[in-house]
């Protein structure tokens, strides 16, 4: 399964989207800080699946539909920094889709995450981010799930990665630093937290329009449903 995730940088660089997925063949794509008033409801083969509502900047997932049929999905608001309370950019910072993988029979989980930005504390992204990951297995509980997307977090990963290993997740990261804007912020923003799934690699893609750089991850289902063989 090839998954990209891109943060548009307030849907600036939502013209690149049909380009990226059929270069790369994506079955996967999570939006953070698109327009979803001018979202399409098809992007290169893929269909979406749903998009924000209440968000200024919002999220969105696309599948490919001639493998995956969307079974449920959840979006859900999370603990709000400064930030939030005074630009209100965004009301709901997870977006989760139960994807019922149609030749294998089985469900995933697949999310696109959106943290709260720099000025926020560290404590509070964690918290951002082990509220959506358990908010994830109400979608299946036990299923294999995956988040990508803008966590926000250049320094301190390996405090973060044990907070996720804590929680039963992986963190991983892309290959190169995914943000290049300010000098003293480079660093890698957007990666993946997972469960169930094997993480062959995460590629960070070219820089396009965005000050983000997306990101495509290649994972495989490593985790059985009861009763079936993964």
């Amino acid at each position: 399964m090839k998954v990209i995730s891109y943060n548009l940088n307030k849907h600036r660089a939502a013209g690149e989207l049909v380009s990226l997925v059929e270069q790369h063949e994506a079955d996967i794509l999570c939006l953070q800080e698109c327009d979803s008033r001018d979202i399409p409801d098809r992007i290169g083969g893929l269909r979406l699946a749903e998009a924000t509502q209440r968000n200024r900047l919002g999220l969105a997932v696309y599948y490919r539909e001639n493998t995956f049929r969307a079974e449920d999905v959840r979006a859900i608001g999370l603990k709000k920094s400064l930030h939030d309370y005074v630009l209100k950019p965004a009301e709901e910072r997870m977006l989760g889709v139960r994807l019922r993988d149609i030749d294998h029979g089985r469900d995933v989980i697949v999310a696109s995450f959106h943290a709260a930005p720099l000025t926020a504390l560290n404590s509070l992204r964690r918290h951002q981010i082990r509220t959506a990951l358990s908010e994830l297995q109400d979608l299946g509980p036990g299923l294999p799930a995956l988040m990508v997307g803008d966590y926000n977090y250049p320094v301190f990963k390996e405090n973060l990665g044990q907070k996720i290993r804590d929680q039963g997740y992986e963190l991983t990261l892309s290959d190169a630093r995914t943000y290049t804007r300010y000098r003293f912020f480079k660093g890698h923003y957007d990666f993946a937290t997972s469960v169930g799934f094997d993480i062959a690699h995460i590629r960070t893609l070219p820089q396009g329009l965005s000050d983000h750089l997306p990101i495509l991850v290649t994972a495989e289902v490593t985790t059985p449903q009861p009763g079936r063989t993964a």
